[in-house]
């Protein structure tokens, strides 16, 4: 079955663009004119992806954002017609999986969809499909995380990122590393995304009562801590 994508934008030419190019690489696409569309079409679809803009009217593309993580981790790829860093890392620390500015390419738009997919499939090479570290179990196919039995919901990206530690865990990687691994060889993304994914990683398992599963080597980069409860 074709995977399917919902696209949300309030300018009609973008969603013509976006989904000539996603129906071309054989994907199927549902739109939506604006926030409160995107929501009702979520619930009545099976969506494997939302494609969304950020600078739409009345409810923006980073409040869709925050009501969608409510109730579902579908992956989110934003649209975003501002160059500027502060709107693509918020998006990212409340649950985006990865962004592309506007003017764009439609090539890089559907790889980068592409890529997200994947990734959600576990489509990790020889990776073990499952990973234990302390009481941290991280499940590949049925990309699932929990640490003590207590589930722990990640985006793609923060997902992607915690196999790579988790994999190698006496390993220290560096943001150019982790840069690498969670947005592919060749895709420049600042130093700051990297530390957003950390941070928003190390919150969720704060928030199950687990501190210390990414630890900082300063001046190097990141590797997994003992992750133990309550620990600080």
């Amino acid at each position: 079955m074709a995977q399917s994508i919902l696209v949300v934008d309030d300018e009609p030419h973008i969603r013509e663009v976006v989904t000539f190019a996603l129906e071309r690489a054989g994907l199927v696409t549902t739109t939506a004119r604006n926030g409160a569309e995107a929501l009702v079409a979520l619930r009545r679809n099976r969506i494997d992806l939302i494609v969304l803009d950020i600078g739409m009217p009345e409810m923006d593309g980073l409040e869709v954002c925050r009501q969608v993580r409510k109730t579902s981790q579908v992956p989110i790829l934003f649209l975003s017609a501002r160059d500027e860093e502060v709107d693509r890392v918020v998006g990212l620390e409340i649950g985006g999986d990865d962004y592309v500015t506007k003017p764009f390419s439609p090539r890089e738009l559907v790889a980068r969809v592409r890529a997200i997919l994947k990734r959600m499939a576990g489509g990790g090479g020889a990776t073990p499909a499952a990973l234990e570290h302390g009481r941290i179990r991280l499940d590949r196919q049925s990309h699932s995380v929990a640490a003590g039995g207590v589930p722990i919901e990640l985006t793609a990206r923060e997902f992607n990122l915690l196999a790579a530690l988790l994999a190698r865990p006496e390993n220290v990687f560096s943001r150019e590393q982790l840069m690498d691994i969670t947005y592919g060889p060749g895709v420049y993304v600042s130093e700051r995304t990297i530390d957003s994914h950390i941070r928003n990683i190390r919150a969720k398992f704060a928030a199950a009562g687990y501190s210390g599963v990414v630890t900082t080597v300063h001046g190097v980069g990141f590797k997994c801590g003992p992750a133990s409860e309550g620990s600080l």
